[in-house]
């Protein structure tokens, strides 16, 4: 799990957004992308991250 101060900090490396914790990634709706956490490190690289189909978003 992440440590709620560390999420507070993050922000989308490409937009610069917040972000939303769902499941072991961290999505940011700005840029439609979901970023991976590994053994609780959070990747924030936008090279790693997945980009989210609309239906994804929509059931965010």
């Amino acid at each position: 799990m992440i440590n709620q101060k560390l999420l507070e900090i993050l922000v989308c490396p490409k937009t610069h957004s917040s972000l939303v914790l769902h499941g072991d990634e961290l999505i940011s709706k700005d840029a439609k992308l979901a970023y991976p956490i590994r053994d609780g490190i959070p990747i924030m690289l936008i090279e790693e991250a997945r980009e989210l189909s609309r239906e994804e978003l929509e059931n965010l």
